[in-house]
């Protein structure tokens, strides 16, 4: 079976292309290296994988790999509230235009396994989120991930991912996801202000992301056309809960919270994961599994330049998940 990934040099693509590499599929790689990384490195001795330098905006280039897959997982975005509101129009060219030309150029025999997120679901009005939620997306990333959402469903050949807020280690690591910033926080700084203290997110380790993209590999035939929630139903948690669980293991860790000022972030749900679960896909790793494991990753991450580790700035384009 032939994979296509684009932008499996991310900070989501360096832990699942390895894992569906080493399980024995024909993986193509297509992605710009915009953080000049060198993740997948250790993966090209594999006769089963291949790696094609190129701008998801480069229709004509990339549907040359889009022909030959049978499973497309579109990872290129541009990712994330600070870098899309940084350059709208370059969002919406990647994460809505690219996959609106993916769709015209798949067959009705070939699935996208599309990775959304939570943040459509916006502010919590009532109740908890679940697949039939309507989405209410509250930033240009979300709206930009919805919209592609949308006409994937149209289509009839994807199957769409919600994700939790992702955490966890990564060969291209990212520190702007919650509770990755959190700890490296706890570690470098001491001490943090948190704005918003009562907003609940869901989460899910970055192991479990790729292991359910596996999952659905397998079973795709079965579930073209549904979307999923994919997160930890024991991690539906706010901000300050967040804090005070890694302040056991960062003892010397300040927390101190201010209502003077707004998260431009307004993102607040509890999210249902049921439906996932019911297909007999379950996460293995918890909340407290990561930090213990970005803990000792930051030993060497702090030791060295992190700028790189920061999504969005400066922006170039065909980030990453």
């Amino acid at each position: 079976m032939n994979i296509l990934i684009t932008g499996g040099a991310g900070y989501l693509g360096s832990v699942i292309t390895p894992l569906l590499v080493n399980k024995g599929y024909d993986v193509t790689v297509y992605d710009n290296l915009m953080y000049n990384q060198l993740t997948l490195s250790d993966l090209c001795y594999k006769s089963n994988f291949k790696f094609v330098y190129g701008d998801v905006r480069d229709y004509k280039k990339l549907n040359e790999y889009v022909q030959k897959a049978d499973v497309i997982i579109p990872l290129a975005a541009i990712v994330g509230f600070p870098a899309c509101e940084k350059d709208k129009q370059l969002a919406e060219e990647v994460n809505y235009n690219q996959i609106y030309d993916l769709i015209t150029n798949t067959s009705k025999e070939q699935t996208i396994i599309f990775p959304n997120t939570n943040s459509g679901y916006g502010t919590r009005s009532s109740g908890i989120c679940t697949e039939n939620q309507k989405l209410q997306p509250i930033s240009h990333y979300g709206i930009t991930k919805c919209n592609a959402e949308d006409i994937l469903l149209q289509n009839g050949n994807a199957i769409i991912f919600r994700f939790a807020t992702v955490f966890g280690v990564s060969p291209r690591m990212r520190l702007d996801l919650l509770v990755n910033e959190f700890v490296y926080k706890a570690l470098t700084d001491k001490y943090i202000t948190i704005f918003e203290r009562k907003a609940v997110r869901n989460y899910i380790h970055i192991r479990d992301v790729a292991s359910v993209f596996e999952w659905m590999v397998v079973h795709r035939d079965i579930h073209r056309g549904e979307i999923f929630n994919v997160g930890l139903s024991d991690a539906n948690i706010n901000k300050q809960q967040l804090a005070e669980m890694i302040k056991k293991y960062i003892s010397d860790f300040a927390i101190t919270y201010s209502d003077y000022y707004e998260d431009p972030d307004k993102r607040d749900y509890i999210v249902s994961n049921e439906k996932v679960e019911s297909t007999g896909w379950l996460p293995k790793y918890t909340l407290h599994d990561g930090i213990k494991e970005l803990i000792m990753a930051y030993q060497i991450i702090i030791n060295n330049d992190t700028s790189h580790f920061r999504n969005g700035f400066p922006l170039t384009y065909g980030a990453a998940l």
